[in-house]
């Protein structure tokens, strides 16, 4: 491999210059210059991007902390910030969360610039001390999904969200409406489906229907926990009708729960989603369209802009719309 100091020694100059020739500094003779980059040429030297990157005090690297990332909404969002990253000369560095700890550590080592020259965080909102040192350490950061003070944000109204999936339901006749939702107290503190569930709640108060306790479940975000739970929703003689579940992954569960249970989706049992992941369309599910991509998309360019010296206000809020998506798997009551 022709390295840097090979190129220096046949042009009889030294490292340094060679590498102000490649940074097009000004500092060099217009003769120099010619013969460095004639000298580059006959030995096809290539730069390493990444050398070059931490010689001006970056490492080329974009981090992004993600929650469960092999969950369907996690992938999805992640093609949009690779699509965003695609004319750009930034590689995308993954860092999985599945604990608190985990959370901590990662975002404690990403306060160095040689890590990552810029931050995503994903459906996780960091914990204000942990943010405050990544914004003291200079590192920009964006958050998807999520809230925080003083770094801009790309998300969509979850409470409005889950208006609208129960209000599609009500104006089906249903008004025995369960609802299967994350753990409100989960470690991570997510929030969204919280907010989904506020919009459920919101929605029936606004019908003159009264919430009733005994038709909500919570658990842990996973398919086999939602059919457990809507088991206990759908065993008992006073059933739901319909069922508002705050991810597709939650309502597919729902869905095999019913099946189970003997029910037909839709004409015994109504169910919506939300998100509008790939498989959803396949399944026929009713669900609330969130753009995954484009959040993710969206929040790599605004952190591209930071790193390019255009960087956006620090309260800009990107609200992305939803999308009441009507399938196979809602009907009249």
């Amino acid at each position: 491999m022709v390295t840097i100091s090979d190129v220096a020694a046949k042009a009889g100059v030294g490292a340094g210059t060679v590498s102000r020739v490649l940074n097009r500094s000004p500092k060099v003779s217009e003769e120099t210059r010619a013969r460095v980059l004639s000298v580059i040429d006959e030995l096809g030297y290539r730069p390493n991007p990444m050398a070059r990157g931490l010689s001006r005090g970056r490492c080329q690297t974009l981090g992004a902390v993600v929650p469960f990332f092999t969950q369907p909404s996690a992938v999805e969002r992640m093609r949009g910030v690779a699509a965003a990253l695609d004319d750009s000369r930034y590689d995308l560095m993954l860092f999985n969360v599945e604990t608190p700890v985990h959370r901590d550590e990662f975002l404690a080592t990403l306060t160095r610039r040689d890590r990552a020259d810029g931050l995503l965080i994903v459906s996780m909102p960091p914990p204000p001390e942990a943010l405050h040192g990544l914004i003291s350490a200079g590192v920009p950061v964006v958050l998807v999904d999520a809230v925080g003070d003083g770094v801009p944000q790309v998300r969509t109204d979850d409470v409005e969200g889950g208006r609208m999936a129960t209000a599609h339901l009500l104006g089906l006749g249903h008004r025995k409406i369960g609802f299967v939702g994350d753990d409100p107290t989960n470690p991570l503190g997510f929030i969204s489906s919280a907010h989904r569930e506020q919009g459920y709640r919101e929605a029936l108060a606004e019908a003159g229907v009264e919430f009733d306790l005994a038709l909500v479940r919570h658990g842990t975000h996973d398919r086999e926990v939602a059919l457990r739970l809507s088991d206990q929703l759908l065993g008992v003689p006073d059933r739901p009708t319909a069922i508002f579940a705050t991810s597709d992954v939650q309502a597919l569960g729902v869905i095999e729960a019913a099946r189970n249970c003997g029910l037909e989706v839709p004409r015994d049992l109504s169910v919506i989603g939300f998100d509008d992941i790939d498989v959803s369309a396949y399944a026929g599910l009713t669900t609330i369209r969130q753009p995954l991509f484009d959040s993710g998309f969206v929040g790599a360019r605004l952190l591209l802009d930071s790193l390019q010296g255009s960087e956006p206000p620090s309260a800009v809020q990107h609200e992305l719309p939803l999308e009441l998506v009507v399938r196979a798997t809602t009907a009249p009551v």
